[in-house]
């Protein structure tokens, strides 16, 4: 190996499927990546405590978390992006007006709102829930108790919010309402299409913390390689030297991306990684 790459993964869509199912092939990527001398980096929408415990286990270099409200290198906390006090109480005001669900991301913990763990249900039952494997599942009821309403939020260190309504019309509806003073994007919770979304800072999101990363760090962009599948992944896979997207992507992600891998139960992560000398 000449010189070492970088690479940023997502989690959902790109390392485990949307039943919450790892690919055994992506371990097998990141760990003879690193072992090889190469970075391998999370870089998800989830905040840091809603990593699936099969996909932290896997060891990584550092984590983009929260849609990039936050960047760790190791155990070191880079950078947090997060809302002022006034902006954030302006976004629950609107979510509780509109009916609309949410939880809110902080650093270290989740948030969320009094109706969610009821809004969000159908997560956890059904076809996708038998879809499962044992490590899956238990991800899963992990996940569905971080959903359950705990006590107000704090007035500060939130970075993004995910929200959840009950009828297709609610993205547009919270991007016109929200859309002038924050960024809104739909499209990241697969089972709501546009019935949810995220909602963050202008300028806070996976790019824009990768290039922070990468800055730190003394390497170049040029030699970053980002992996995603949704529509927060668009700056990631913009920013990176070669953004692939993977295969289970919608057309397009696929239109911003450099190439594409397969999908993420087809060894899309390890295809990738293979095609490009990280393997």
């Amino acid at each position: 190996m000449t010189s070492p790459r970088i690479a940023f993964l997502d989690v959902d869509g790109t390392l485990i499927d949307h039943s919450q199912r790892l690919a055994p092939s992506a371990v097998e990527a990141v760990q003879g990546a690193r072992a090889a001398g190469h970075l391998v980096y999370l870089c998800t929408g989830r905040s840091r405590r809603e990593v699936p415990a099969t996909v932290a286990g896997i060891g990584f270099d550092g984590v983009v978390s929260a849609g990039g409200g936050f960047a760790e290198i190791g155990d070191h906390l880079l950078a947090a992006h997060t809302m002022p006090a006034g902006a954030l109480a302006e976004l629950v005001r609107f979510f509780d007006a509109e009916d609309v669900e949410y939880n809110l991301q902080a650093y270290d913990d989740v948030y969320p709102s009094v109706g969610l763990l009821e809004r969000v249900r159908p997560m956890f039952e059904g076809d996708v829930l038998r879809a499962r494997d044992a490590a899956a599942s238990a991800d899963m009821k992990r996940l569905e108790q971080r959903m359950a309403y705990r006590g107000p939020a704090p007035a500060d260190g939130i970075a993004k919010a995910t929200f959840f309504g009950t009828h297709q019309s609610t993205f547009a509806r919270v991007r016109a309402g929200l859309g002038e003073r924050f960024t809104v994007i739909t499209g990241t919770i697969p089972y709501l299409g546009e019935a949810g979304g995220e909602v963050s800072l202008p300028g806070v999101n996976k790019g824009a913390a990768i290039a922070e990363v990468v800055a730190h760090l003394g390497l170049r962009l040029d030699d970053a390689i980002g992996i995603g599948d949704s529509y927060n992944d668009l700056e990631m896979l913009q920013v990176c030297g070669v953004g692939i997207a993977m295969g289970n992507a919608d057309d397009t992600v696929k239109s911003y991306a450099d190439e594409v891998t397969t999908s993420v139960l087809d060894d899309g992560v390890w295809n990738a990684f293979r095609t490009h000398g990280l393997i």
